[in-house]
């Protein structure tokens, strides 16, 4: 035997041992679930939603985008645009109130982190996540990159918020989330972004696996986020690099790449490798009947939302007992442990509970730029508000998560005592805005930027998006002239 025969005996002698026997993408085929998952993903462009589902999705899509284009001012805002300029590929995807434009990928970065820019997005409770903020510029890049029509667009948005929460509640849900240092928020937003985007691009089940395999291989993000004061960090973890990861799945699949068929189950699977007692099941669990964005919150507050309850109890007991800032002695505001820890004297205004409730007092309502307005927290007028505010960790509210049920309680100083008991914040699915709430908020986010006649054209727009042929007819009304 000569050397080149002993060499090529032995590299296929180790080729033997190292791979297992029959295809390596395929394996051993997809289970249950990921047959189910794959099949329905796969249909969901071409099926109609129900009327109430349509309606849900649009205020979505118009929250996210108001979100996008009031996030766009500010400083997480600022620095996606910094990036785009110095590195940002080139390309034809639109940037949101702006006048530059990107590559599918970019502009999803961008746009994903302007929409959880602040506190102004929508959020699941369920999944613990921001699904807007990273489905719909996931949407939007790949919709504008193969022109999709309105009503397809609507759907893959709404597919996204069904698959994306879904991959958590699997994992456990709000349990899961305070067992975890993963931050759910990313998980969520990367599969949800990677639904849509895949829905977007037609693909078949056999892609649509794919594209769940490369979604897990980019799933990323630790809670490490809740220590950035300036939520550059968390508008990236929230909204920009789901938004743009899943887009890559999309389309690194929709060029031709392959890869195993079922990244839920088998050797080495996501679940086994985050969350070992996860629940498959739970992927496929009334899908198609349950419609994951009818259960996501709109937020009346652009604030975090952990404060929304406490501020609707106190414009209620206000409205019922009228009464000044200076009248008041104390408020206690009780949250369940796990929740107060998010928004317990936090460095930026709105994820502070205290510094809100500070705000509530004196300004009788907690406006988009209140909300924001950083220097504030050392004012002596509202510091002294805020001396007033006890956050209580109530252990009997946790029994009711991931409801989360705010108390608050204050104290005048004649000696009355009044109290408010919130377990349904308006905008949550029990308790949800209108149609017309939702454009007040949406209007009172873009007319600044956009100015009010583009800001009503826009609304009109969304809410008319079914007969809109081409999504790239979005372009002219979302950048800046």
């Amino acid at each position: 035997m000569d050397r080149r025969s002993l060499l090529r005996m032995t590299a296929s002698t180790v080729v033997g041992v190292a791979m297992p026997p029959g295809n390596p993408a395929r394996g051993a085929g997809p289970g249950p679930e990921m047959t189910a998952l794959s099949e329905y993903m796969s249909a969901a462009g071409g099926r109609p939603l129900p009327v109430d589902t349509t309606e849900h999705a649009k205020h979505h899509v118009l929250d996210t985008l108001a979100s996008m284009i009031s996030g766009s001012e500010l400083l997480p805002g600022q620095a996606a645009q910094r990036y785009l300029r110095a590195h940002g590929a080139k390309g034809s995807a639109t940037i949101v109130a702006t006048a530059l434009s990107a590559a599918p990928g970019d502009a999803a970065l961008a746009n994903g982190v302007m929409a959880h820019a602040d506190e102004t997005d929508d959020s699941h409770n369920a999944s613990r996540s921001h699904p807007g903020c990273a489905v719909v510029p996931a949407a939007l890049a790949v919709g504008e990159e193969l022109g999709v029509d309105g009503a397809r667009f609507l759907r893959a948005v709404t597919l996204g918020y069904d698959v994306g929460t879904r991959v958590v509640m699997a994992m456990g849900g709000a349990a899961f989330s305070y067992e975890t240092s993963l931050a759910t928020h990313s998980i969520a937003g990367v599969f949800g972004a990677a639904a849509a985007a895949a829905c977007i691009a037609n693909l078949d089940p056999q892609q649509m696996r794919w594209v769940l395999d490369y979604t897990a291989q980019q799933s990323s993000g630790i809670r490490a986020w809740r220590r950035d004061t300036d939520h550059i960090e968390k508008a990236f973890v929230f909204g920009g690099m789901p938004a743009r990861s899943g887009v890559t799945s999309a389309l690194l699949v929709r060029s031709g790449w392959n890869g195993i068929d079922d990244i839920f189950s088998g050797a080495d699977n996501f679940f086994l490798s985050y969350a070992p007692k996860a629940r498959p099941q739970s992927l496929i669990e009334k899908l198609g009947e349950r419609y994951e964005i009818e259960q996501t919150d709109i937020k009346k507050w652009t604030v975090g939302s952990p404060i929304q309850g406490p501020l609707d109890a106190i414009e209620k007991l206000r409205a019922e007992h009228p009464f000044d800032a200076d009248e008041v002695e104390n408020v206690a505001v009780r949250l369940a442990p796990s929740v107060a820890e998010v928004v317990d004297n936090r460095d930026m205004p709105d994820i502070c509970l205290q510094h809100m409730i500070a705000v509530m007092l004196l300004d009788k309502t907690v406006s988009f730029r209140a909300a924001h307005d950083k220097s504030r927290m050392t004012d002596p007028v509202v510091q002294h508000q805020r001396s007033k505010v006890n956050l209580l960790r109530d252990d009997e509210l946790s029994k009711a998560l991931p409801v989360r049920i705010a108390v608050v309680e204050i104290r005048l100083t004649h000696g009355s005592r009044l109290s408010e008991r919130v377990s349904a914040v308006r905008g949550t699915p029990r308790n949800p805005m209108s149609r017309a709430e939702v454009m007040a908020k949406a209007h009172d986010l873009i007319a600044p930027v956009l100015g009010s006649e583009r800001s009503r054209q826009l609304i009109g727009g969304i809410y008319s998006i079914e007969g809109m042929t081409d999504i790239r007819a979005l372009r002219g009304l979302l950048q800046r002239v």
